[in-house]
């Protein structure tokens, strides 16, 4: 599995706040959220953002409140991965649990600059963009089955359905 597309680098300690403004949290309908992704950081994020363009954050990426909207608002931009080079824990595992594809890689995030090409190999473990390349800690083929199957419920669904149990 590989995603490519267009760099949004942001900063260090980017918290949930930053990602999905509480005003924003009224609703949890994916649209309503992705136009709020990163109103007060970007104002024009939303409109900007292509199917498939990547998110280059810093250290501790997602830290503050543990709200699940931050990611969901992420991935309902069309973003279709955040490299950093660290997460908070609970935006990490929120992250993956939608099937939002969150990569460790301080190399990549060094020499990603805004408007570049980015591409994540998952099979590889390879962050590329230009001539420049760095490798990440490959995930296990069950993360990248939860993040193939768009998130964790979809996961589970599909494998109870092929256990024969009813969705």
């Amino acid at each position: 599995m590989i995603m490519k597309g267009r760099v949004h680098k942001v900063g260090d300690h980017i918290d949930t706040d930053q990602i999905i403004p509480a005003r924003f949290l009224g609703s949890l309908d994916p649209k309503v959220l992705a136009e709020g992704c990163f109103f007060n950081l970007i104002p024009q994020f939303a409109t900007t953002v292509g199917p498939g363009d990547i998110v280059v954050g810093g250290d501790n990426f997602g830290c503050g409140s543990s709200r699940e909207h931050a990611p969901i608002a992420i991935k309902a931009t069309g973003i279709s991965c955040v490299v950093a080079r660290s997460f908070s824990r609970i935006f990490y595992r929120s992250a993956i649990n939608i099937g939002l594809p969150a990569v460790v890689c301080a190399d990549a995030v060094a020499f990603a600059k805004n408007g570049d090409e980015m591409a994540v190999d998952f099979d590889r473990g390879v962050v590329e963009s230009g001539d420049k390349s760095a490798a990440f800690a490959a995930f296990g083929p069950s993360i990248l089955a939860i993040i193939a199957a768009g998130g964790l419920v979809p996961f589970m669904s599909q494998r109870l359905v092929s256990q024969g149990a009813r969705a």
